[in-house]
């Protein structure tokens, strides 16, 4: 099952009890760490994240409150015998970055970091459960959102349909692979007719920072799940334009025009204690919108 977990919401200033951006994308167990702003690993401790489970982290864009709390985590994983490898990726210069303050630390870490520079759209992880893949926004510095989608289950084996039509259990893998099966009497069964298809993967992507760009339809098109940020409310719409971010309406209208399922909004200004605005504003546009309250996870 996908879900993400939120760990910070708040933008470049902590307030309110709301720390910078960081969030947890899980799918069977396996952590996939969304940006490292301060205080995260305090956020993983009070929501019970799984530390050991994360080998993969994706920093959009080197603003400090996207990735300060860093170097203080793969530190920390060295401190606690992580032996996993991890994989971190990020804009230039992050690698030199990290590695600058490991080196004059004299940190000697147990497991092998990896450093992948994102320098252009595309794929960035795949497996048998889950692809990864990245895209630009619309920022004031180098800026990268980020697309989770769970790969198509097998089909699923109709046991009665199968023992009916006398196939052997030495085919049923590719039975769920979409194999027909042929009888020694060279009568083909189709697959159709003793499978069941599995339901399409969930997607949830990740918008980073930006400020409204319609470009950015392509990535969330007909998404179940999309995270947008609404720094500020419609009434500061020219400041927002001015720092490269988005109002609340400007994110529900991409989730409008994207055929998105639900949408997530953060990143909020630290001017405001009260996130009533936000959700009220996004909802006029688009209904099915929610704030994204630190510590909740939500299902894909």
């Amino acid at each position: 099952m996908l879900s993400v977990t939120i760990l910070g919401n708040n933008s470049a200033v902590p307030a309110f009890d709301r720390h910078p951006t960081s969030q947890v994308v899980t799918l069977d167990g396996n952590n996939y760490l969304v940006d490292c702003g301060e205080g995260t690993q305090i956020q993983m401790i009070k929501y019970k994240i799984r530390r050991g489970k994360i080998s993969h982290i994706f920093i959009s864009h080197l603003h400090g409150d996207h990735y300060f709390g860093l170097v203080g985590l793969i530190t920390s994983f060295g401190l606690l015998s992580h032996q996993q490898d991890l994989h971190v990726f990020g804009p230039s210069p992050l690698q030199e970055i990290i590695e600058l303050q490991l080196k004059v630390a004299k940190t000697v870490l147990p497991f092998n970091l990896y450093f992948h520079t994102i320098n252009q759209e595309g794929l960035l992880v795949e497996d048998s459960k889950i692809e990864v893949r990245c895209f630009k926004t619309n920022h004031r510095i180098e800026c990268y959102g980020f697309a989770f989608r769970e790969k198509k289950k097998p089909r699923k084996i109709d046991l009665e349909k199968v023992i009916a039509a006398g196939i052997p259990q030495s085919f049923y893998k590719k039975l769920e692979d979409g194999t027909d099966y042929t009888t020694k009497e060279d009568v083909v069964i189709k697959n159709e007719m003793v499978t069941i298809e599995a339901p399409k993967g969930k997607s949830y992507v990740f918008c980073a920072d930006t400020k409204y760009d319609e470009s950015l339809l392509t990535h969330v098109n007909e998404a179940d799940m999309i995270y947008h940020e609404t720094t500020y409310p419609d009434h500061l719409k020219d400041r927002a334009i001015e720092r490269f971010h988005s109002t609340s309406s400007q994110a529900a209208l991409l989730a409008k025009k994207g055929r998105v399922k639900k949408l997530l909004i953060g990143h909020f200004s630290s001017k405001y204690h009260d996130l009533t605005e936000f959700e009220t504003e996004a909802r006029s546009v688009f209904e099915n919108t929610e704030v994204a309250l630190e510590g909740v996870t939500y299902q894909v």
